[in-house]
């Protein structure tokens, strides 16, 4: 799998939170090149008008693909005057010398208080050398069909091939995903079927379920509101991370209390160190004459019995005293806590970063200079949403999306941009005056306002 490139191409929502229909497209989701570079999709909008409900839903699909149980809460998501919710992603996967255009879809129902998975199913269209195939769905799992463990049912013949005791495997693995409320299509047991022992016919199909597994397991990151949350409330600094060890790599968040040293274990030290270091190569640039280092404050033996380290991480300016990391600003720990990701989304085609509020914390300059870096320069791809409006100065049109007020067209790109057009005044003049075929801004009235915290005011001082 090292020389697979996975690429989201778009992201349809409907009915989760408050957008009825929308979706997103990447910039570059017609191009077959894996090479082509940087893919940066800035989502901007009215307060409450779906922006972070793309970032969730990347969330939710990650936890999908990887095979864990669904999140009781994602019920709450979906909108209260639906039933159902569903989450349409198309990929492209560049394999060896063809390229696979993948759709995966995904019906979430609610069932008391929680979700289940109705249906899913996945399409696939091959590009080679001789031509493309149709994109035809060649797994659809749907809960309530009790006639099939899915269909197509030569899809399903296919896989089995001779092996007849596979079928009695797949029912198993049908009921297991269903009592677990998982996917089944990448449920533990169902895709350890789907990627042993595979049949020729089904080589593809196989192929497809194994690399959208390790993207969501190895290079898709999704960086929700609550991270930031953590950093704000000066409590906790959550390093999203991603190292690399010879036989796999380890990813997830390092959480270090803000309000005092850690002890940790030796494998927990030498990740912190490893990613104390990727950091400095990057951070001095951002912030001038800034490092981080680990103050260690001596060995002390854990719970377990094992030798631990109580450490804190500092913050080093030039030739000043180190002081810990939590008497920084929260735009400072918010970059220290993204920065390994964006390393590697950085240099690695198939990293796909989605970050909730990019710009909180972070000044405007700063943030506009580092996604300009990021567009020119990097590999992998990049969707944020934000309110600072310095993106749309620096980035093409293509990459910028705005929510609307219309739910059932929730996304859009600005219409009528030409070259020379600076997208920041047309869009703040498209929230007063419209001409989009949407609008971008439901408007509020200052006179209103003020007479409502007026009215507020005396009704306190009454009090």
């Amino acid at each position: 799998m090292k020389n697979i490139v996975v690429r989201l191409s778009s992201l349809t929502l409907e009915n989760i939170k408050n957008v009825k229909n929308g979706t997103i497209v990447m910039p570059f989701f017609n191009k077959t090149d894996k090479n082509h570079g940087a893919e940066i999709l800035g989502i901007y909008g009215q307060n409450g008008s779906g922006k972070t409900a793309v970032i969730d839903a990347l969330f939710f699909l990650q936890h999908i693909f990887i095979g864990k149980e669904l999140d009781r809460d994602i019920s709450d998501y979906i909108d209260t005057d639906s039933q159902k919710a569903e989450i349409k992603a198309g990929f492209k996967i560049f394999g060896e010398n063809m390229i696979f255009e993948v759709e995966y879809h995904v019906v979430l129902a609610k069932c008391e208080n929680k979700a289940e998975i109705e249906r899913e199913y996945l399409k696939c269209a091959v590009n080679t050398d001789k031509g493309r195939t149709n994109k035809n769905i060649f797994m659809d799992y749907q809960r309530t069909d009790t006639d099939s463990v899915f269909k197509p049912q030569k899809r399903f013949e296919e896989l089995i091939g001779k092996e007849k005791g596979k079928k009695t495997d797949l029912i198993v693995a049908k009921k297991i995903a269903e009592k677990c409320n998982c996917s089944y299509i990448f449920g533990e047991n169902s895709r350890e079927i789907f990627l042993n022992r595979t049949t020729e016919e089904f080589e593809n199909y196989s192929f497809v379920i194994n690399a959208l597994y390790n993207f969501a397991l190895k290079d898709l990151f999704v960086i929700r509101s609550s991270h930031s949350g953590l950093i704000t409330a000066n409590f906790l600094l959550p390093m999203a991370f991603r190292i690399e060890r010879e036989k796999m790599g380890i990813k997830g968040d390092f959480n270090l209390p803000l309000t005092e040293p850690i002890l940790l274990n030796k494998e927990q030290r030498e990740i912190l160190e490893e990613l104390v270091e990727q950091i400095n190569t990057v951070l001095y640039t951002i912030i001038p004459e800034m490092n981080i280092e680990i103050k260690n404050y001596g060995q002390q033996v854990l719970d377990s019995g094992e030798d631990g380290w109580k450490v804190e991480l500092m913050s080093v300016r030039g030739e000043k005293k180190p002081i810990p990391i939590r008497m920084e600003s929260e735009g400072i720990i918010k970059l220290v806590s993204i920065l390994n990701i964006l390393i590697h989304a950085f240099g690695n085609p198939s990293v796909c970063l989605a970050i909730d509020e990019l710009d909180s914390g972070i000044f405007e300059y700063m943030l506009g200079e580092l996604l300009d870096v990021f567009d020119k320069s990097a590999k992998g791809q990049l969707i944020f949403t934000s309110h600072n409006l310095r993106a749309l100065e620096m980035l093409d049109k293509e990459c910028i999306m705005f929510s609307t007020v219309n739910p059932y067209n929730r996304f859009i790109h600005m219409k009528n941009v030409k070259g020379t057009n600076n997208l920041r005044s047309m869009y703040l003049r498209s929230i007063t005056l419209g001409g989009q075929e949407e609008m971008v801004y439901k408007e509020t009235d200052s006179i209103k306002i003020a007479r409502a915290f007026r009215k507020a005011g005396r009704r306190l001082h009454d009090e």
